[in-house]
């Protein structure tokens, strides 16, 4: 093993950071170009078989479908919900919430309403923006707190996605993937709501919410936890979010401060509340969130059903099959949601076509963004095989790209790998732009690693998980978020300001997450 066999095997990120930083390069296109430059190398430089770099790319496009088909379900009935004017009864409604305390109100929107929407599938950066703007905050405030509000459980995020995904990679089931993420999640989501108020005030904000802050923090936390325990992992990020909106309010209540408020609303506001009552505007996301906890909840038999009796196998790398569980993954249910949701919506057809041609134009370079990463992860993974008697066989290990950088790394941070595992994952989450495209890239690796290091299995999962997290984190600093939350305000430009200061809470964030990653492994 040599210096060269690290910097080729590290080549495809490096090359795709690249792209990303320097030469501003969209995610999908830096990604294509990084996969191609993937199958050049470990075929010609790690001596790896065409059918296996070919098969294992497109395993990954299908072990990517999860969160390929969610981002494509959640782009359409968004923009369905958008389209009719759900979405503008919606932000209507949450304009007259907690306006006597910022604090509170703070949480309650980004914190609350920002987790409930990534957990059905919306965008809270596409949401949220002008909600707080017409508020009163500035456009930096509108841009960041959106983008970081439901960061600590982006793990939870589009039903539990990402924590799928791991258990994927890992051959966990959810609720076991979940119990390593879980534990995180009382101390990060504290930090996340104080790092919320210093954006806002600095220190004075934060001493001044202290209270509520802790409260709202600790209540999404121990959710987590809770969830786990019920078996009920992948709908974590809908309860949360609800928890924290309920506990806010009652903070409100016993505090005696006025919790509804009028003030706010626009001549546009009030007349979208005449036009639509606010259960129809929400009616997709009840709908789905019933649907999700029908099919989530392990003690009814359907669960069973659709989770492992009907998991649909298909084997494309020998010996490994990917199960597919199309009738219980979240992007058919979100589908199914949005048209059962249309008899109350009644869209016009000119909306609805509309909508079918916005969809089509919005959703497929998001895919594809999201399916290439897979792709270069299991290419990864399977680097250095061959073909033998219709097995894949690892001939040298030097030969394997995730071998050579566990072996590395082990021997260079020893003990203290699980205090840098969490930055890996932030990193992985800027390149890719999601938690479930760094887990897909990263979870291999850091198992590796650990065993490398002569750590059990259950510290190898532990320290993955904390990588995972790291790579929610970045949600905060992707760039595509940021521009898409500016944009959506009119703010094109204030992205970049938005980012010098979200990267440093990123990184404490980051460094809390790698510090009890690495008490724990001990």
């Amino acid at each position: 093993m040599t210096i060269i066999d690290l910097l080729l095997g590290a080549s495809p990120i490096i090359l795709i950071f690249v792209l990303l930083v320097v030469f501003k390069r969209p995610a999908d296109i830096a990604g294509v170009v990084g996969w191609v430059f993937t199958l050049l190398v470990v075929v010609f430089y790690f001596h790896t078989s065409w059918e296996v770099v070919l098969k294992a790319s497109l395993s990954g496009v299908v072990g990517s479908l999860p969160i390929t088909l969610m981002v494509v379900a959640s782009i359409f009935q968004m923009t369905y919900m958008m389209e009719t004017g759900a979405v503008k009864r919606i932000v209507a409604a949450m304009k007259t919430i907690a306006r006597d305390d910022k604090v509170v109100q703070i949480l309650i929107i980004n914190m609350g309403l920002g987790t409930l929407l990534a957990a059905l599938g919306a965008t809270p950066v596409s949401i949220l923006p002008p909600i707080m703007l017409a508020l009163g905050y500035s456009s930096f405030v509108a841009i960041a707190l959106p983008a970081i509000g439901y960061d600590a459980l982006c793990t939870y995020a589009l039903l539990g996605i990402p924590v799928v995904v791991f258990g994927a990679f890992t051959g966990l089931t959810p609720n076991e993937a979940g119990y390593y993420f879980a534990r995180f999640m009382p101390v990060v989501s504290t930090l996340i709501g104080f790092g919320m108020l210093y954006l806002v005030g600095g220190f004075r904000l934060m001493l001044k919410g202290t209270i509520p802050t802790l409260i709202a923090g600790l209540t999404m936390g121990f959710t987590a936890i809770l969830m786990n325990r019920l078996g009920m992992t992948t709908i974590t990020g809908v309860f949360a979010g609800l928890f924290v909106i309920g506990i806010m309010l009652f903070y409100m209540l016993v505090r005696r401060k006025k919790i509804y408020d009028r003030g706010a609303l626009t001549k546009e506001d009030l007349g979208w509340e005449g036009k639509m009552g606010l259960f129809t505007a929400l009616s997709p996301w009840l709908i789905l969130v019933a649907f999700a906890a029908l099919t989530n909840i392990p003690h009814i038999p359907i669960f069973n059903l659709l989770f492992n009796r009907w998991a649909m196998p298909v084997e494309i790398i020998p010996g490994k099959a990917e199960n597919l569980r199309i009738l219980w993954q979240a992007y058919f249910w979100v589908t199914v949601s949005t048209f059962l949701a249309m008899p109350f919506l009644r869209p016009k057809g000119t909306q609805f076509k509309s909508t079918v041609v916005k969809w089509l134009r919005r959703s497929w370079r998001p895919a594809i963004s999201a399916a290439v990463f897979f792709a270069i992860a299991y290419t990864i993974n399977h680097s250095g095989k061959v073909v033998m008697d219709g097995r894949w066989v690892l001939l040298s290990p030097n030969n394997n790209i995730v071998y050579i950088v566990a072996t590395v790394s082990a021997q260079a941070f020893g003990d203290f790998y699980g205090l840098v595992a969490p930055y890996l994952g932030l990193l992985g989450g800027f390149i890719s732009g999601s938690e479930t495209s760094s887990i897909a890239m990263l979870t291999q690796l850091h198992i590796d690693t650990a065993a490398v290091a002569d750590k059990i299995a259950s510290t190898g999962l532990l320290i993955a998980a904390a990588s995972g997290i790291g790579g929610g984190l970045a949600s905060v600093i992707s760039p595509a978020k940021l521009q898409n939350a500016a944009a959506i305000i009119d703010a094109i430009g204030e992205e970049g300001k938005v980012l010098r200061r979200t990267v440093i809470i990123s990184l404490i964030i980051t460094l809390a997450v790698g510090i009890m990653a690495l008490v724990w492994s001990y």
